[in-house]
């Protein structure tokens, strides 16, 4: 007998060395998966910057501060006239870290009129911080915000013991009269109103144990309990059960300790929050789902005031801060987690998975910083949303809805600053942006252009004959393609193919350039598959995606030299070191002078072309450059065009690939022109190259005209010096009655002098 309880004892003995190694070894090592933040670009605030009060108030309310009478904590900000005192929190940011300030931002009537920070000295530049706006998470769905103790307020593990564990402080993790007293409480209230598990328990249960609730599972806990407090300080256990503890859910997403629930619950650092607010999350732990304060507010307000009793019962609070607190409302933001762009974190993870392991990216605590600006990106959304439901009013399918896709880009740098791939732009899915490989139309014709330029035959004002076209194919059929409207033109100048978008004189051309030296402009300008070298290619029957066709129309917009579009800025380590950066990728792609010769073409698409209805929605003063495309039958609409500052493209079509019965001037312009008008772009200006000379066409006919001969026809075109261009015959006229009125002066003043002599 004493043998056998010998054999129990050492066997128990052993269970618990093996559990308290096996504890103790995870524990100490990293403690928590913690997955990759992503960060948009910091919204900088600069004098002269045209941010108007409204404007300055929303991006302060984008990050979560609140608008307060008096400035006490970071994370508010007051009004005082038009003048604005920002609390600000501390930041980290790709290149820094910025500890918590005061900045006073003075406006006027156009914007922001001086930045002072808290001595009152002048600030050049400043950035906010940038707001945290997804996270890498892995396959078992756990994200969570890690806190160190400086960053949790008082109140919380304070609360915590009172409510969860109030022998927190004096059990080794396992409490027996805890579990005693929370039976006896149940019973008495006929309803689960205290837990017998200690905090330590709970944290044992959420790190290492399954869901399971077996006999054997419970004294697991329990053994695990006890080693982990053999070994770790009261503190160190209050912080991991803080950073483990589940505390709701977000679709696939598992929102795990207090520093992700605060900003979960109420879009706020866990800092920040209030009496009532820190009692709501810790009236969750008892039960995230039963407790969810947007699904069952008036269960989780109870919950709520039970807490702040309870914490008045323990002596953490006064009875009047509970009765405040209690008056309060709950205060969750309407949507959980803050601002989502699932196209956007699409890109970014695409773009970080080429070199970073799956663990690495769920794991490590990786920052990302990306080239997000919240602000084009909501513009993007609205635009393409308004547009979309106004069209879906014109067209032949009631039961099916348009669809449609937005790239933005910086020009100069590839930041790509925007990205929406469906019109329901808040849920992930089919990623239209990125994978809708569809036909681009007409989006061609700046390329085959830009290759006859190349040639050195044409220019802007080369006579080219929209006329009739008959080509004999492989298969011996013959393919006779139209215009738009069905009649040609005869003969036209280029640009005027170009900005009317004639298809006719555009095949005439292509098939003089020849179709491989087209095929490899498009690849040279980021098409990244070879297209079919088939006729039909001039018109478009090309496949690529609204983010290829925005990485082909960058060296358009960049003065010939292709920069590789990216999301990804930099990749900061969990310990703030940068491990990776991701710097500019340029390469030229074709000579400026033929560049600035298409891109004042692309100029009049917008002033006289398929881009002209654009006017009436853009600033009068801002100049832009653009194409539109539309695929055959109408099943794709398009519209790709720049300013000084942006490339936008924009696809809209049906999933089903059935025609929409919109071109790309009346179904995807509107969308681009309401986009480009509000983001608060620069005009296209780019500077003219010197072997260029600008002159002045009649825009029907090509030929040439004069300051004192121009009509309302007349277009400003960029040709290289010395190109010698037919006058238009009422210049021809005009110059003729110039040289006759002189030759009678001229006669005149010699029989003056002979009269004098």
């Amino acid at each position: 007998m004493l043998g056998a309880v010998a054999i129990v004892v050492l066997a128990a003995v052993g269970y618990y060395i093996y559990i308290d190694r096996d504890v103790t070894h995870q524990f100490e090592g990293r403690r928590w998966t913690v997955p990759a933040q992503i960060y948009a670009a910091p919204q900088e605030l600069y004098a002269g910057l045209p941010l108007l009060q409204a404007d300055v108030e929303h991006e302060l309310q984008r990050l979560q501060y609140r608008r307060v009478d008096r400035l006490e904590h970071p994370g508010s900000y007051r009004e005082q006239g038009t003048r604005i005192d920002v609390a600000l929190r501390p930041a980290n940011f790709a290149d820094e870290a910025r500890p918590a300030s005061i900045l006073t931002i003075n406006l006027n009537g156009a914007g922001i009129e001086s930045l002072r920070d808290s001595a009152g000295k002048d600030v050049a530049i400043f950035r906010l911080e940038p707001e945290l706006i997804g996270s890498i998470f892995p396959t078992h769905g756990e994200d969570r915000i890690i806190v160190t103790p400086q960053q949790v307020p008082a109140l919380l593990p304070a609360a915590l013991a009172a409510v969860e564990d109030r022998n927190f402080y004096h059990h080794h993790g396992v409490d027996p009269v805890g579990i005693a007293r929370a039976m006896w409480t149940n019973v008495r209230a006929g309803q689960i109103e205290q837990g017998g598990s200690t905090l330590t328990q709970q944290l044992v249960k959420n790190y290492f144990l399954d869901s399971r609730r077996t006999a054997s599972r419970k004294i697991r806990e329990m053994i695990m309990a006890v080693a982990l407090e053999a070994h770790f300080s009261k503190a160190d256990l209050m912080n991991a059960y803080i950073n483990e503890i589940f505390l709701g859910q977000d679709g696939d997403r598992a929102i795990h300790g207090f520093g992700l629930a605060s900003q979960f619950y109420f879009g706020k650092a866990l800092s920040e929050l209030d009496l009532s607010e820190v009692a709501l999350l810790v009236s969750i732990v008892r039960g995230p789902s039963y407790y969810d304060p947007r699904r069952h507010p008036d269960r989780a307000r109870t919950r709520r005031d039970l807490v702040l009793r309870l914490m008045v019962e323990r002596g953490v609070i006064k009875q009047a801060d509970a009765e405040a607190a209690m008056r309060k409302p709950l205060g969750v933001t309407p949507k959980p987690g803050g601002t989502y762009y699932p196209a956007y974190l699409d890109f970014v993870r695409r773009t970080l998975r080429r070199d970073y392991r799956n663990e690495d990216l769920t794991r490590e605590g990786l920052r990302i910083y990306t080239s997000l600006e919240p602000r084009a990106q909501d513009q993007a959304e609205r635009a393409l949303e308004r547009e979309l439901e106004r069209l879906d009013h014109a067209h032949k399918y009631p039961d099916a809805k348009l669809e449609g896709a937005v790239v933005v880009t910086s020009s100069q740098s590839g930041d790509v600053i925007a990205i929406v791939g469906s019109r329901n732009v808040g849920y992930d899915g089919f990623n239209r942006a990125l994978d809708a490989r569809r036909q681009i139309g007409s989006l061609v014709k700046p390329f085959i252009y830009l290759t006859a330029l190349e040639t050195g035959r044409y220019n802007a004002a080369t006579i080219v004959q929209d006329a009739p076209v008959s080509i004999k194919l492989m298969n011996g059929k013959y393919w006779e393609p139209e215009n738009f409207n069905k009649t040609a033109n005869g003969p036209v100048p280029v640009v005027r193919a170009l900005a009317e978008s004639l298809n006719l004189a555009t095949i005439n051309v292509g098939m003089d350039v020849g179709l491989p030296k087209i095929a490899e402009t498009l690849q040279r300008f980021g098409l990244p598959r070879a297209p079919s070298i088939v006729p039909s290619m001039l018109l478009g029957t090309v496949d690529a995606t609204p983010l290829e066709v925005a990485q082909m129309y960058n060296g358009l917009a960049n003065g010939g030299f292709r920069t590789s579009l990216r999301a990804v800025r930099a990749v900061i380590s969990d310990d703030g070191k940068k491990i990776r950066a991701f710097p500019l990728d340029v390469t030229s792609v074709a000579t400026p002078e033929n560049i600035y010769q298409v891109d004042r073409m692309m100029e009049q698409v917008m002033v006289r072309g398929t881009g002209k209805p654009a006017k009436s929605v853009l600033p009068a003063n801002l100049v832009v450059a653009g194409k539109s495309g539309t695929s055959s039958e109408y099943r794709d609409n398009w519209f790709a065009g720049f300013s000084g500052s942006n490339v936008v493209v924009v696809w809209v079509g049906y999933d089903g690939n059935m025609p929409t019965g919109f071109t790309g001037s009346s179904g995807a312009l509107p969308v681009w022109a309401r986009l480009m008008a509000g983001l608060g772009t620069s005009s296209w200006n780019a500077p003219m190259p010197e072997s260029l000379a600008e002159t002045w066409i009649d825009f029907p006919t090509g030929l040439q005209v004069e300051a004192g001969c121009a009509s309302n026809d007349s277009a400003p075109i960029a040709v290289p010096v010395g190109t010698q261009i037919p006058l238009a015959p009422q210049c021809v006229a005009k110059n003729d009655e110039s040289k006759g009125i002189g030759e009678i002066v001229k006669r005149a003043g010699e029989w003056l002098r002979d009269l004098v002599h």
